[in-house]
């Protein structure tokens, strides 16, 4: 049987009830001067990334536009997918914690930037993202879960090809701006943002229907090559991260030990990526910013899991639990933790038996 995770108000009275709801975190040890060191925002770690994101948009998609339509503006049109299709996932999320610059109004810019290049509202994903937050893959309340138990792994390789978040993303968008909101976001958007959430959709509409009459008036895919398409032929890189950040791990619990996981990556996924590979250290101190979340994995390791060693290594580890899920819902990996560490609660427990 699916479990229903649907946000509604019978699931919070139920998570509320069950003390699932707005858990008390685990926390590591640690010197609180140390963690307040690695909170310091930097503008200038930020723009060098920035600028550096920007310009190979920009490079690839020249060298793209000059090829074009020759197979051998191919490569070009993959990296410049990735960047945008993929790039703008880790921006926007950096930029919705606003950590990544010190000065505000720059995370603003770039947030509202990443935002339309992922066809994510931002007004609807800053409110979405607080609740991931507080209630990581607690069902009922996370709006984020990636993937259901059972899972259905026919949506999750579609996900690969932006297809599932494209078709679910203009729906939104036509509904937002016909001046309505889902029942389960208007649960964690306050009324009072609604009006720009309405006008933001109806002005990202605009933009989209533009680049669709300016392709028919040139009889060429070229502008949407540029806008829009990109979020589907460059998805594939933020979903294969993206799914290693909770999928596999436990659901409903309050230690982000069990729900989490680290992952090292290559240098050019961690760009793309902006050190999100290190999710586990994310979750537990939010207001760190991405280019210290190297230091606070060796600040707290004491503590924490042995990271998976790579993408391949993680995903090798991941599927077959979620194919074990298609019959056992309640399959879950549980990481062991180093010699000395803070144990695991109590809650662990009820886990064991179905760890895989």
């Amino acid at each position: 049987m699916t479990r229903n995770y649907k946000l509604s108000g019978e699931g919070d009275s139920i998570t509320a009830l069950n003390g699932t709801a707005n858990p008390n975190w685990f926390r590591p040890t640690v010197d609180p001067q140390a963690i307040r060191a690695l909170m310091q925002k930097s503008d200038a770690m930020a723009l060098r990334d920035t600028a550096l994101w920007l310009g190979a948009l920009i490079v690839s998609a020249t060298i793209a536009i000059a090829l074009w339509p020759s197979w051998w503006s191919a490569p070009f049109w993959i990296i410049y997918g990735v960047l945008y299709g993929s790039g703008a996932d880790s921006r926007w999320h950096e930029c919705g914690h606003k950590t990544a610059f010190k000065t505000p109004w720059m995370n603003a810019v770039v947030y509202q930037i990443a935002c339309f290049m992922m066809m994510r509202n931002p007004v609807v994903w800053r409110a979405s993202h607080v609740r991931h937050h507080t209630d990581t893959v607690v069902v009922g309340r996370d709006p984020e879960i990636v993937a259901m138990r059972p899972p259905d792994l026919l949506r999750v390789a579609l996900a690969f090809t932006g297809v599932v978040d494209v078709y679910h993303a203009f729906k939104s968008m036509i509904l937002h701006a016909s001046g309505r909101i889902a029942p389960q976001e208007a649960m964690y958007v306050a009324t009072k943002d609604h009006a720009r959430l309405f006008l933001v959709a109806r002005i990202w509409l605009l933009i989209y229907a533009v680049t669709v009459a300016t392709s028919l008036w040139m009889g060429s895919i070229l502008p949407l090559m540029l806008i829009g398409l990109p979020r589907l032929y460059g998805a594939w890189h933020h979903v294969m991260t993206g799914l290693l950040q909770h999928l596999g791990l436990a659901e409903n619990v309050s230690d982000h030990r069990l729900n989490t996981r680290t992952v090292l990556m290559n240098p050019v996924s961690r760009f793309i990526y902006l050190n999100m590979n290190y999710h586990l250290e994310h979750h537990m101190f939010t207001m760190v910013p991405y280019y210290n979340l190297p230091k606070l994995h060796t600040l707290i390791k004491h503590d924490m899991p042995p990271p998976d060693p790579s993408i391949w290594a993680a995903f090798r580890r991941l599927v077959p639990v979620l194919v074990k899920q298609l019959r056992h819902q309640d399959a879950v990996i549980i990481r062991d933790l180093p010699v000395g560490a803070a144990p695991y609660r109590d809650e662990v427990d009820k886990l064991r038996p179905h760890a895989v």
